[in-house]
């Protein structure tokens, strides 16, 4: 720690690069020494979707636009590398990789979060009747949307993976892991614990790699990364060459950890949703871990030592919904085009969009859903699609806000949102009318970058903990929509997603 607080103090301006590795993009991000985002800059990768809508990345186009978006970040911002005083990074959490730890070289492709490729494995898991106690030890529900099975099909269906197994040499891990290997020139082969706790194979009560569930997905304990708390020191990293000094990676969380953590979420009962490709709702539980059997239950963090616990459901299709009305169906030609087709289109009851394109996670967990648009008739056109998009969002939003308001048996007053789809004011207006609650907008949309961001800042002593988050938000929206209409709303969605459920006769809850 000593070393590191020394290069902190290095120069009179101190910035802390944060690289939050995104299921859509890799993105630089620089903090200045208050905490503001000073700079950002963006490389999109590729989502390679086959026709079995397996999802997956290219891990050296992913590090080659990490490489390329620090470049670019320090041109932009005009930024030195003697200013840089420390850096973090955030990730797309279950996505998953199996790599060589020897040479650092991955044996496939990353394994996207959204990819259900795992449902035969995690079927023939449920058939062992294991279900329970995967759930009693990891907090979460077996499902091919967590990293477990992604890495046993790996080790099923990749024979190099096998070959790695028998030289002692393979490592499988979220795509963290990996990343940082590649910053610390193969010195650090860690994960930390919010990462670790979505992948199925952490004991969330040991806080150790739980060895009874990674045999039932076949992976030997020794396979996997050391465990670190978020905000430890993971190593040095010049990014590749492209700073000219090395300088301490001193945070890394998934996203949604992050975005939470920069929220100021710390205290039991703090509620955000993060709006990205998919979704995340969390609820911070304190540091006693609480049950759910409809959602998950993991860790926000470790952080010197002390854990804090998390409520959690997953939404795969939020924000990529509206890509799919841009990329796919071509009805918009950019997603800024959504919000005023969403206020201009006529209210047609019974009109829901149910976007099952993967299956439904949280609070349905049926992977063998499949989408669909209910209750069409022939006044509805572009604009009345756009915005049964957009509304799918907030329902799905509100189905994880009302299963914790059962859970905690109280209202939730607050929600605090973030990710670039939050700049929609209908969508949060309407997020507002449909939660019953104060829907608050950061003056900041990269809260997933911030966080480990501010986690390595307050550990290099670069922030004070007690004022980086006391921030008044950009934009508060407040109900305005009556119980009643409220109510006929959402029992008309469940209706909706109750009839996707039940149409295809293959399916089944995994």
């Amino acid at each position: 720690m000593k070393l590191a607080e020394t290069v902190s103090k290095r120069s009179r301006h101190s910035y802390i690069l944060s690289i939050d590795q995104s299921t859509s993009c890799t993105k630089a991000l620089l903090f200045d020494k208050s905490g503001n985002l000073a700079c950002r800059f963006d490389l999109p990768h590729r989502q390679i979707i086959d026709e079995r809508r397996w999802v997956e990345h290219d891990p050296h186009e992913v590090w080659k636009n990490l490489i390329g978006a620090v470049k670019g970040v320090l041109e932009k911002s005009g930024v030195k590398s003697g200013e840089i005083s420390g850096a973090a990074l955030s990730n797309q959490r279950e996505t998953s990789i199996v790599w060589d730890k020897s040479t650092g070289r991955p044996l496939y492709n990353a394994i996207v979060w959204q990819c259900g490729r795992a449902e035969e494995i995690c079927r023939r898991i449920s058939a062992n009747g294991a279900e329970n106690l995967i759930k009693r030890a990891t907090g979460i529900n077996l499902s091919p949307y967590y990293s477990a099975g992604k890495m046993a099909w790996v080790l099923e269906n990749v024979a190099e993976a096998r070959q790695a197994a028998d030289k002692g040499v393979l490592c499988c891990s979220t795509i963290d892991s990996w990343i940082v290997y590649m910053l610390t020139d193969g010195k650090a082969i860690k994960t930390d614990y919010s990462n670790a706790s979505r992948s199925q194979l952490l004991n969330i009560h040991k806080l150790e790699w739980d060895e009874d569930v990674c045999s039932l997905f076949g992976i030997n304990v020794g396979y996997l990364p050391e465990l670190a708390d978020s905000n430890d020191l993971f190593g040095y990293t010049d990014f590749g060459g492209t700073l000219d000094r090395k300088v301490p990676l001193h945070g890394v969380m998934g996203d949604s950890h992050g975005a939470l953590y920069a929220q100021g979420c710390h205290e039991k009962g703090a509620v955000k949703a993060t709006y990205g490709t998919g979704s995340s709702v969390m609820m911070n539980t304190g540091e006693t871990p609480a049950e759910s059997g409809d959602i998950v239950t993991s860790l926000a963090w470790r952080l010197g030592g002390k854990v804090n616990y998390v409520l959690e459901g997953n939404i795969n299709y939020t924000g990529a919904v509206i890509k799919w009305l841009e990329e796919d169906l071509g009805l918009i030609s950019s997603s800024k085009e959504a919000e005023p087709l969403a206020r201009r289109a006529k209210h047609v009851p019974g009109l829901y969009l149910v976007p099952a394109f993967s299956g439904l996670g949280a609070p349905y967990w049926d992977g063998n859903a499949r989408a669909a648009v209910i209750g069409m008739d022939r006044g509805c056109g572009k604009a009345e699609i756009v915005k049964a998009a957009e509304d799918c969002i907030v329902y799905q939003i509100t189905d994880i806000i009302r299963l914790m308001e059962r859970e905690i048996k109280e209202p939730i007053k607050t929600l605090r949102v973030d990710g670039g789809p939050t700049r929609d004011a209908y969508l949060m207006q309407f997020q507002a009318d449909m939660a019953d609650a104060e829907v608050r907008v950061p003056k900041f949309e990269e809260l997933s970058g911030m966080g480990p961001a501010y986690a390595a800042g307050i550990a290099l002593g670069i922030y004070d903990a007690d004022k980086i988050f006391k921030r008044t938000p950009a934009a508060s929206y407040v109900p305005s929509m009556t119980k009643e209409e409220r109510e006929t709303l959402y029992s008309g969605w469940r209706e909706a997603v109750g009839r996707v459920l039940n149409s295809n006769p293959s399916s089944e809850r995994t």
